[in-house]
């Protein structure tokens, strides 16, 4: 990466077990910690640093998949540095050092921040892959037009990724809360499973072989097992079934993935920064 794209990159505490040299990995960790619009409850810009501060507190080794970080390529490159205040200007610093490392071959592991920040990295991803399919897991539609007058907000979000990648091409899974016309919105042009995580058979011929990009807003978990978040929604799913979805998806052509809306101010005991690092040791291996 050149050093122009180099300045817009924050060094911080790095994910346990990530290697020293970017050029020798094929993964990479990007922070994106904006939380410029966020309506509820701010913070989420915290989750980044904080997933990496509590990821020494878990092993390397995944029972799940008997594989080790130890084995894995993989290289942290810090924060993208984010003009507070300048939505746009933070975006496009993302969606550029994205499509950079993209371009070199790597696959990126991303951790937010507000779900606004998936949509620079997605637009990168579908410059690289005309194709793309997303999956989509939350507790909220994030399909609204606007929001306050704001076309680009976490509100809004996935509404924008449908209008780039296509009907039918994002998948959403988990959903319990939106308006009458996010519901109406969804019937019509999104894949939509409503408050529900569903068997893989019946979205297995949506995405055949095509890459697909998996953004999960931390949310979609019931409160009780995700509390430090910024808008909790009663009503979800356990850790435990997210993590088998989450495994079970490895069989598709998964090209990228993003974590986001872990916002520390709300967590307690650090569960939720706890869980988040465990959701990245298992992306990262499976993926």
């Amino acid at each position: 990466m050149d050093v122009r794209l180099a300045n817009y990159l924050e060094p911080k505490t790095r994910f346990m077990a990530s290697r020293d040299n970017l050029k020798e990995c094929s993964k990479v960790i990007l922070g994106l910690p904006m939380d410029s619009t966020t309506s509820f409850r701010p913070g989420t810009r915290m989750g980044p640093a904080r997933v990496r501060e509590v990821s020494e507190g878990i092993e390397e080794y995944s029972f799940y998949q008997r594989k080790s970080l130890e084995e894995l390529n993989f290289y942290d490159a810090g924060d993208i540095r984010i003009p507070f205040g300048n939505v746009e200007e933070s975006l496009r610093r993302m969606e550029t050092v994205a499509l950079a490392l993209l371009q070199e071959g790597k696959k990126l592991f991303c951790m937010g921040g507000e779900h606004l920040v998936s949509w620079p990295i997605i637009k990168a991803y579908h410059k690289i892959y005309p194709e793309l399919r997303v999956i989509h897991l939350d507790a909220h539609a994030d399909l609204r037009e606007d929001y306050l007058g704001e076309k680009l907000s976490h509100a809004t979000v996935m509404r924008r990724v449908v209008e780039m990648i296509g009907d039918r091409r994002l998948l959403q899974m988990g959903i319990r809360s939106g308006t009458e016309e996010e519901m109406c919105f969804a019937t019509e042009h999104t894949c939509f499973y409503f408050n529900r995580l569903p068997d893989i058979e019946e979205f297995r011929e949506l995405l055949k072989d095509y890459p697909v990009y998996i953004s999960l807003d931390i949310d979609v978990l019931d409160p009780a097992f995700a509390p430090g978040t910024g808008t909790p929604e009663a009503g979800g799913f356990s850790s435990r079934q997210l993590l088998e979805l989450l495994l079970n998806l490895k069989q598709f052509n998964i090209v990228g993935f993003d974590m986001v809306e872990i916002s520390p101010p709300y967590d307690f005991g650090d569960n939720t920064a706890l869980l988040g690092a465990k959701i990245m040791r298992e992306a990262l291996l499976a993926y």
